[in-house]
């Protein structure tokens, strides 16, 4: 009896293990088995160093502007990225600026929008109104080696809406005041510093304008970018925190009445109904023929300045009451619908912060990133002219974003609005009181 029962069971032991052998090999083909375990196993019955089951990595789609002319430094960004992150594949598309709003529209209505796309901060502020975009909060809670300071805070903090973190700056340009040293130097005069105010401007500029010679102090243009960063120089801007209107504001019509008296009142600037400075680039031709002193440009600016043939740098521009400086971004945001919001966000953050990501741009010369390690931006500001690279960045400590207000999709109509009355009073048509009252008045029907 024990030989047969130990025939039986030898008999059973080997029908089992040849089920096992055949749903193994069932399991190889279909790719889903682990070699170091039976697949009829189950996950609690895996011994514990057994290694996971490959998984296929998940694939988000990107979608860019700003690489249009630099699709391969994107490439060598991505790459990069991947190595870092198996589990992650980046399908990207780089659609021309022109084409890009269009397009982005139409795939957000239909549902078919990429996981990643750019945005700049106007457009920004639409999508998040018309909640579209993917609160990154807690994804960015839970990322343990995650630092914001590796950002300068403003430029972070931009894409921040009603309290949520939707995206992060991934490039930016900005605007500082530019000046001919040769000019000063030929003064004997102090170059322009952070501690000047528009006093300091002004003396400066009544003893470097030579009307004979044609030589002019100091230019900004007159219009509405340059009119809502003036305001906040002077403690002003367009709304209050509340989102109400403050067009016409007392500290606004002040900014606006020195915007207009540096050429009608102290003759440091061209005149206003100069038609020469009306063409498009006249000011920038002009400080290239050595005849603006002081001249407010973007740093987009830099290579066409590159070879004049005089000394020039650049500087924090003067405030009145306090400093403030445009910031034009690029952001990086994720689609409400996407169902791969970590990969989403690490890939987010490699592009806009990593070492190697930053030197990829830097070495390409594609736009600035906005990260506040001084060390990851010395190449960068080794890069001269300018010598005082470092304004750049340090800009963004007092940047003034675009004022939106509380119906972003209204943006074009604010900007038309408000430039309308202020060309009006550049012509002198109206006082700036007049004007501000009249652009108080159609801002706050913009809104209704």
């Amino acid at each position: 009896m024990l030989k047969k029962s130990g025939v039986i069971l030898l008999v059973a032991i080997m029908t089992f293990i040849s089920a096992c052998g055949s749903g193994n090999n069932n399991n190889a083909e279909s790719g889903s088995a682990s070699p170091s375990a039976p697949p009829s196993a189950s996950p609690s019955a895996l011994p514990s160093d057994s290694p996971e089951p490959a998984k296929d990595p998940v694939t988000i789609k990107l979608m860019m502007y700003t690489a249009n002319g630099q699709e391969e430094t994107l490439k060598a960004m991505v790459d990069a990225f991947q190595q870092a992150n198996a589990d992650v594949k980046v399908d990207y598309e780089v659609v021309p600026y022109a084409d890009y709003d269009t397009k982005l529209t139409t795939l957000l209505a239909s549902g078919g929008e990429p996981d990643l796309f750019e945005v700049g901060y106007e457009n920004f502020r639409t999508y998040a109104a018309k909640d579209l975009l993917l609160d990154l909060t807690p994804t960015i809670a839970a990322d343990a080696s995650f630092k914001p300071e590796i950002y300068k805070k403003l430029a972070y903090d931009a894409f921040n809406y009603d309290g949520k973190q939707m995206g992060v700056t991934e490039s930016f340009s900005d605007v500082v005041l530019f000046y001919n040293k040769d000019l000063f130097d030929a003064k004997g005069m102090k170059y322009p510093d952070a501690s000047w105010t528009w006093k300091e401007e002004l003396e400066a500029a009544q003893k470097l304008t030579d009307a004979k010679k044609g030589i002019w102090g100091t230019y900004a243009p007159i219009q509405f970018y340059e009119f809502y960063k003036t305001i906040v120089q002077n403690g002003g801007g367009v709304f209050d925190a509340s989102g109400k209107p403050t067009v016409n504001s007392p500290a606004n019509v002040q900014a606006l009445q020195w915007m207009l008296d540096k050429a009608s009142k102290y003759k440091v600037s061209p005149a206003l109904n100069d038609d020469t400075f009306n063409q498009p680039d006249a000011d920038l031709n002009a400080f290239k023929d050595g005849k603006l002193a002081m001249a407010r440009f973007g740093i987009w600016n830099f290579g066409g300045f590159k070879d004049v043939p005089f000394k020039w740098d650049i500087a924090l521009e003067p405030g009145q009451t306090q400093k403030a400086h445009h910031f034009f971004a690029d952001g990086l945001v994720a689609s409400k619908n996407t169902k791969n919001a970590d990969a989403a966000w690490r890939f987010m953050k490699f592009i806009s912060s990593d070492p190697s990501a930053v030197s990829l741009r830097i070495n390409a010369g594609w736009s600035v990133p906005a990260v506040a390690d001084d060390a990851v931006m010395d190449a960068y500001y080794k890069i001269a002219p300018p010598e005082s690279k470092k304004v750049v960045s340090e800009a963004l400590d007092t940047l003034v974003l675009p004022p939106v207000g509380p119906k972003p999709e209204k943006w074009n109509e604010l900007k038309t609005a408000v430039g309308d009355e202020l060309d009006k009073a550049k012509l002198g048509k109206q006082s700036a009181q007049k004007a501000l009252d009249n652009a108080q008045k159609k801002v706050e029907e913009l809104l209704k």
